[in-house]
């Protein structure tokens, strides 16, 4: 095969792996959508059960997840400009950042369910049994979509890993980089949805 049909054929692989990470985003986006009309239909409901709902949870790690996440897409975005640049060491380091910064989320995450576990505000508990069906409406959202959102963080954290080895094994280079254009792509997305959740679930007044 020339050189002139090798590239055409890696432009249009190139594409076509774009065009389906896009359709995957797509359809996430729908499904997250679902939930977000869900939560604003129960809202409008129980403006005053999610309202004190919203009081235990704790808006200063809410805020930090989300200040670590919009650094986490800016390190992202980063390292896919130095693979374009040639700068592997460069574009390891930022990918590593990302990974770090992803588990650093999930374990403010997890110290801000636990607190919950803890309290017994968990759907099934005795607890939620006895408070007014908006607030069960608003934890049993919660929960529900964190931790979707969560398990989004986790398939982020195995792609990065992934991204990271195949970074280091010059797999992914300044030709090759549609794994690392995806994830980055992924990333933005998991992003993009917590600055929607955070506002929703923590800042209701």
């Amino acid at each position: 095969m020339s050189n002139t049909a090798h590239h055409a054929a890696h432009g249009i692989d190139r594409d076509s792996g774009k065009m389906g990470m896009w359709l995957f985003l797509f359809t996430e986006m729908f499904l997250f959508g679902g939930l977000f009309l869900v939560y604003a239909v129960m809202r409008s409901q129980y403006p005053k059960e999610f309202h004190e709902g919203s009081l235990e949870l704790n808006v200063f790690i809410g805020t930090l997840n989300s200040v670590i996440l919009l650094i986490s897409s800016a390190t992202m975005a980063a390292s896919l400009t130095a693979i374009q640049k040639n700068d592997k060491k460069m574009a390891l380091r930022l990918v590593l950042t990302t990974l770090i910064l992803a588990i650093t989320f999930m374990v403010f995450k997890g110290y801000e369910w636990n607190h919950k576990l803890e309290l017994h505000l968990y759907p099934g508990s005795e607890v939620m049994r006895n408070l007014a069906k908006g607030e069960i409406m608003f934890f049993g959202l919660y929960f529900m979509m964190t931790g979707l959102h969560a398990l989004h963080i986790i398939i982020g954290c195995t792609l990065l890993t992934i991204v990271a080895i195949k970074i280091k094994k010059e797999s992914i280079n300044s030709q090759n980089f549609l794994l690392l254009e995806n994830s980055s792509l992924y990333w933005h997305l998991v992003d993009l949805v917590w600055i929607f959740l955070f506002p929703l679930l923590y800042l209701i007044s």
